[in-house]
Formats: structure tokens, C-alpha cells, sequence
């Protein structure tokens, strides 16, 4: 009684366990599940009985496309997928642009003031400079001109991130830059303002020499936000803790908050998308009684002996599950290429065959062929568990584009066959990180330091290690070293080969 007990509880938590194991919701796009949540909890063992039934799978034209069109009820959304949760730009985010917005328009802007407004208050009163001013005036000019540009180039961008502190280099810079405005505005309204300068070419020459000054911080700017992280210095090791995936990356000198930046960044675009693997998690051995064993004897080396049985049966037991996993991703990958290839196959043989062919859009050629390829990538997607990846709308899509450029079956299957990065699946404009450090994130990387970024259903493990430093030594090797002498000894006599006379 108590073994029976025992088994139908340890086998409901393994259900229990399959179930949590297939409801696992990642951060998906804003579009139509390829799977419902209905589909997504069918058994493995309905599909094989299914496939079992399918024993002849080179069918006929009709009868495939009669089959696969009663397979897109499978495929159709039963209820509305909500949308990924979003963030904004953070206020104070925002707020940082648009102060560097201001302060980039008035550093525009004071220059020209600088020299128009002795020109509108007291004109007919300044002493002309004649060719000197006009000089100087192409000069400011073009100089403002490259500085706008240079700005444009590097400073103005979308903020794409939001970061937990600000980045320190490019407060000083602000604050840097807002000492130096009001200084030259003070100044100019005391000595020119005040004063009532009435030598253009000295305050030209004033106006000069903020803008040369202007150049100057915009250099400082380049050097302190861009080039210095360009030099490599420390080696990141990043690990992603659900699959042990891992990817090594250099960088310069820099704080944590941006090197965390910097790995997100790469993380999206040279990592695969996670996928949830068959047996990912591994369940407690269940123990077996066997013939002849008292259950309810409390003997410890009989215990130990029924414990030792059990767990060598059961790590037989997932060998040859994930053996027949391993076979059932085979043949399902096996049936989707000949269904693709097929489908492929009888569009170009279609329009082979029209004597006068009518021009037809490739969405419309699309959804025609969709039909015969839904159920067997809907079987290979949900036994390969990358369901959650992909929508129906969005593989109509990317059929589309391979129709339209002539691209080969092999080329569309390559994109199903291995997932993809993951900024090939976000629907999502932003998402939400978690930067989890023992140090202040606005601290500069150094050795044996680690730090964790987070999401909701993600962790990446960041190790910093420096690059050590290099030497490189010379040894000069003289070309006649290479020169050696070969000598030749003549061979002894065999006088075992000389018969006697």
C-alpha cells in the first residue's frame, strides 16, 4: 500500500515537473504565438502515436495539402498573447539629454551673439577692422561649422539605455562646459557690455577664442567617452547560468554600469537564444522495491543497497530517454527538410508548368505553400522546445522574402534548423536589466571582480579579469649558423658477398 502510494505521488510530481517544465513563458514578441497554450501541452507520447499512424509520408500533392490545411487549426492563436512588458526612459535619463541639448545650442549660438550684439546696440560708435574681421569671421564660422558636425557624429543619439548612475565623464563634461559658458558671458557683459567696447576687432578676436576653446572640450569630450575604452585592457568571461553558455569579450577602461552596457550589448547579437533543453533539470531517482525486500524495514544497509539499485536503473533509464529524444529531433528534422524541399519544389514545377503565367504576389505564393510545411516545422519547433520563439505571421514573412528573392529551400530551413541570436526574436523595443554588484557601479573594472545582470528569465555571470602585460625580446640569429658541412664515408666492404676464387 505504502509503495503504491509512494509511486502514483513520485509520478505526479513528475507530472507536476513536465508541466512546469512546458508552461515556462519567455519574453516573446507582440505578435501571434506559433503554438496555443493548448498545443504547447500536448504529450510527447500523442504526437509519436500520431506519427506512427503517418507511415507513408510521400504523399500526393492533394492529399498533403488536404492534410496540412486541417494541421493550421493547431497552429492558430486560442486566445490573445499579452504584451512584454516595456520600459520608458527613465526622467532623469531624459532629463540629461535635454541639458546637453541646451547647452549644445548655446555654445552654438554665443558666438554669433557675441559679435552681433555690439554691431545692433552701438553701431555707428565701433571703430572698423576692415579685411582683418572678415578673416575672422570665415574663420568662427567654419570652425562652428566642423564642431556642429563633430557633435552630431558622436554626442547626438537616441538615449537607447538607461543606466542606474550617471556615466561621471560626461557629467564633468557638462558641468565643465556650463563653468565655461557663464565665465565668457560674465566676462563679455563687464568688459564689452558694460564698457561699451567700441574696437570690433577685439571682441572678434573674444569670440575667437571661445571658439577655439569650444574645440578644445569637444576634443576632451572624444578622448574621455570614446577613445579611451577603445584600448583593451581587462577580459570579460560571460556566463549565461541557465545553459553555461559562454562567450569572452576585451574591453578598455571603463566603469561597471558600462561594462555592463557593453555585454548586453554583445550578449543580443553573439549569444543563441535560450532554449529550454528535454532534460534540464534532473528529478530525484525514484526507488523501486524489488522481490524479497521488506518496504517498511528501517535496516540501513538494506536501504543503502535499494537506493544504490535504484539510482543505477534510473540513470539507465535517461540514457535511453534522451536517446530516443535525440532520435525523434532526427527523424522530425528529417521529415520537415523533404516537406520543405517538396513544397518548394512543386511551386517551382507549378510555375513551370503555366503556359501564361500571371504575375502573383510572393505572400500570396506564401500562404499557398505554408499549408505544406505547417505541421511538420509546428512538430520540429515544439520537439526541439523553440516554440516560443517564432510566430506564424512571422514565419509567412520570412517565406515571403524567401520567395520573393529566389532563395534555396536549404536557406529558408537554416533559420529553424539552430536558433538565432536573440535580438533575431525581441519583439520588444526595451527590456528590463538588473545590475547586481558588492561595488559602486560608477567604479572603474579591475582584476577578480564579478558582477551579475538580470532579467526575467535570464542571468548573465560577468568575470573581469586584466589582460596581463607583454613583453617581446629580440635575438638577433646570425645568417652562417644556418650553414653546416655534409660529409660522406665511403661504405665498409661485405666480404660475405665475395665468393672464393
Amino acid at each position: 500500500m505504502d509503495a503504491n502510494l509512494l509511486h502514483s505521488r513520485q509520478g505526479s510530481e513528475r507530472d507536476r515537473y513536465h508541466d512546469v517544465q512546458k508552461t515556462v513563458t519567455i519574453q516573446t514578441p507582440a505578435n501571434q504565438p506559433l503554438l496555443a497554450a493548448e498545443d504547447a501541452g500536448r504529450g510527447d507520447e500523442e504526437e509519436e502515436e500520431e506519427e506512427d499512424k503517418e507511415d507513408n509520408w510521400g504523399e500526393t500533392t492533394t492529399a498533403m495539402t488536404s492534410e496540412r490545411s486541417a494541421s493550421l487549426e493547431d497552429l492558430t492563436p486560442k486566445q490573445a498573447s499579452q504584451e512584454p512588458q516595456t520600459t520608458r526612459l527613465s526622467a532623469r535619463t531624459m532629463l540629461g539629454f535635454y541639458i546637453f541639448c541646451i547647452l549644445a545650442i548655446l555654445t552654438l549660438l554665443t558666438p554669433p551673439i557675441f559679435i552681433t550684439l555690439p554691431q545692433v546696440l552701438w553701431r555707428t560708435e565701433l571703430e572698423p577692422c576692415g579685411v582683418i574681421c572678415e578673416g575672422l569671421y570665415i574663420s568662427v564660422a567654419f570652425k562652428l561649422l566642423f564642431m556642429m558636425l563633430g557633435s552630431w557624429a558622436v554626442f547626438f543619439r537616441t538615449p537607447r539605455y538607461v543606466l542606474p548612475r550617471l556615466v561621471e565623464f560626461r557629467a564633468l563634461l557638462l558641468l565643465l562646459l556650463s563653468i565655461f559658458l557663464i565665465s565668457y558671458w560674465l566676462f563679455y557683459a563687464v568688459r564689452v557690455l558694460g564698457s561699451r567696447e567700441r574696437n570690433l576687432l577685439s571682441v572678434v578676436q573674444y569670440t575667437t577664442s571661445l571658439v577655439d576653446a569650444f574645440i578644445f572640450i569637444h576634443y576632451l569630450a572624444v578622448v574621455l567617452l570614446e577613445i579611451r575604452q577603445l584600448q583593451p585592457f581587462y577580459h570579460l568571461k560571460v556566463v549565461r547560468s541557465s545553459d553555461g553558455e559562454v562567450r569572452f569579450y576585451t574591453m578598455g577602461t571603463a566603469s561597471i554600469q558600462r561594462a555592463a552596457l557593453f555585454v548586453l550589448e554583445n550578449y543580443m547579437k553573439d549569444f543563441p537564444a535560450m532554449v529550454p533543453e528535454a532534460h534540464a533539470r534532473m528529478p530525484e531517482p525514484r526507488e523501486k522495491p524489488h522481490k524479497g525486500e521488506n518496504v517498511d524495514d528501517n535496516d540501513n544497509s538494506t536501504a543503502g543497497q535499494s537506493q544504490a539499485r535504484a539510482s543505477s536503473s534510473y540513470y539507465k533509464e535517461r540514457y535511453y530517454e534522451e536517446i530516443d529524444h535525440k532520435r525523434k529531433i532526427r527523424r522530425r528534422r528529417a521529415r520537415l527538410v523533404v516537406a520543405v524541399h517538396s513544397a518548394f519544389s512543386q511551386l517551382h514545377r507549378l510555375d513551370d508548368d503555366l503556359k501564361s503565367p500571371q504575375a502573383v504576389h510572393p505572400r500570396d505564393a506564401a500562404q499557398s505553400v505554408f499549408p505544406l510545411i505547417a505541421q511538420s516545422l509546428q512538430r520540429y519547433l515544439r520537439s526541439t522546445r523553440q516554440t516560443h520563439l517564432y510566430t506564424m505571421e512571422g514565419i509567412i514573412q520570412h517565406l515571403t522574402q524567401c520567395l520573393t528573392h529566389n532563395v534555396s529551400p536549404q536557406a529558408f530551413l537554416k533559420q529553424y534548423l539552430r536558433p538565432g541570436p536573440p535580438c533575431q526574436y525581441s519583439g520588444a523595443p526595451t527590456s528590463l536589466w538588473t545590475l547586481v554588484s558588492e561595488e559602486s557601479v560608477t567604479k572603474t573594472l579591475h582584476s577578480s571582480l564579478t558582477f551579475c545582470l538580470r532579467s526575467s528569465d535570464t542571468q548573465l555571470v560577468v568575470s573581469v579579469s586584466r589582460i596581463p602585460s607583454l613583453t617581446l625580446s629580440e635575438s638577433f640569429i646570425p645568417p652562417n649558423s644556418h650553414r653546416f658541412v655534409v660529409r660522406s664515408y665511403p661504405q665498409p666492404l661485405d666480404l660475405s658477398t665475395i665468393s672464393p676464387a
